[in-house]
């Protein structure tokens, strides 16, 4: 199996501005075609650090390699024609044409007119905008569409490597929502590496497949997004998460077997009719599931289908259905509640391997998670407040 290579590393890199550090005991990996996103509060050291990539910083302490190389072997001004670079007002020149812009670096590297008019026709069909627009100037586009262009550029050149500093941080949330899909549409279709700096943590979460989590200077967490979802480092991860967003992704990662029941109400095959009407009297429910003597389950009967067949010469198997959409103990929670909330299901039946009934999962116990990841565990002092129906259909669940 092929592994990814390194891009960036540092290696005990810090940062000293007067005598105080901006940035210490930085350690990272960057592996190519990641997307990473540097998160923290104002003056945690996020866009510091990133500046030590293309030198616009140096590093007081450590080192920083490229592409296997150390960056202080690298001309500062060639360094950084090899990494795109996009910045919040997106740096277009006013005085400049979008066809220009878009090629400033290609003409700094002497690239063909004719291959930077290529280029240029390219990008700005990924940027999703006309061709006319390559004749217009800045002032004339939106400021969406102005960094729609601040964007593409930093592709121009073909770079292995894209730095972006809260690029979308001054824009209207409809218009970040927007480019927010574009780059990260790009990334993963161009294969390109990005180093994006932000403050929104919902930001974070939608595009980076590589988070790092920073506070005063310092490395506070450094993985996967769903790694720090799941297993924040601390309380200050946690309070940078939100509550909220805890619950949600305790709910995403909830397997069935979390919440299920371990005594649903069943009946074997052989079964009077009368026994099964018993029985869901006993149990307080309008059906029943339907299992052999090993307990493998072969389907349900309600007390309609009884109503409409009772003689007391049919026994269970002679009218059960078996037409029952089951789950494993193991499935996720998110899963099932597809089944059980948005087609209507009652329940669902778990069961093992070899097809053991080994619990249910009701609409009840389901709403209840549901209820939990939108509203918290505290209980509504008036379910009028969240406009809600008291009762959930109780009387009709296998429970």
């Amino acid at each position: 199996m092929a592994t990814t290579k390194e891009i960036v590393s540092f290696r005990d890199v810090a940062k000293i501005y007067r005598g105080r550090p901006a940035v210490s005991d930085v350690n990272i990996t960057i592996k190519e075609g990641e997307f990473v996103c540097f998160i923290g509060t104002s003056g945690s050291g996020k866009t510091t650090t990133m500046r030590m990539i293309n030198r616009m910083l140096e590093p007081t302490k450590g080192t920083i390699i490229f592409k296997g190389k150390n960056i202080r072997k690298y001309d500062p001004v060639r360094l950084r024609r090899t990494i795109g670079y996009v910045i919040q007002n997106n740096g277009l020149m006013p005085h400049m044409t979008i066809k220009d812009n878009i090629t400033l670096v290609p003409k700094l590297l002497k690239w063909s007119q004719e291959k930077m008019d290529k280029k240029a026709h390219e990008l700005i069909k990924l940027a999703e905008l006309p061709d006319s627009y390559l004749d217009m100037f800045p002032a004339e586009l939106s400021g969406g569409q102005q960094q729609r262009i601040g964007v593409v550029r930093a592709l121009a050149a073909d770079q292995d490597i894209i730095l972006m500093d809260e690029p979308f941080g001054a824009l209207d949330p409809i218009t970040r929502d927007n480019l927010q899909d574009l780059v990260k549409n790009l990334q993963e279709t161009l294969g390109k590496t990005i180093v994006f700096v932000t403050h929104d943590m919902d930001e974070a979460l939608k595009l980076a497949t590589h988070i790092v989590i920073m506070d005063s200077g310092k490395i506070i967490q450094d993985d996967t997004p769903d790694n720090i979802l799941q297993h924040p480092a601390n309380d200050f991860v946690k309070d940078l998460l939100g509550e909220e967003r805890l619950l949600q992704a305790q709910q995403n990662t909830l397997s069935v077997g979390d919440i299920m029941s371990k005594n649903p109400a069943h009946i074997t095959l052989g079964r009077s009719l009368s026994e099964a009407i018993w029985e869901m009297s006993r149990h307080h429910v309008d059906s029943l599931l339907v299992t052999d003597d090993s307990k493998k389950l072969k389907g349900y009967i309600d007390l309609e289908t009884i109503n409409d067949h009772y003689s007391k010469d049919l026994s269970v198997s002679d009218i059960y259905a078996n037409n029952l959409i089951k789950v494993r103990k193991d499935s996720f929670l998110r899963d099932t509640s597809e089944r059980i909330l948005k087609q209507g299901y009652k329940y669902v039946p778990v069961v093992d391997k070899d097809n053991t009934l080994i619990g249910i999962v009701t609409r009840a116990s389901l709403v209840n998670v549901v209820y939990d990841a939108i509203w918290g565990k505290e209980e509504l002092e008036n379910p009028e407040d969240a406009n809600l129906p008291v009762s959930i259909s109780k009387g009709s669940e296998n429970a």
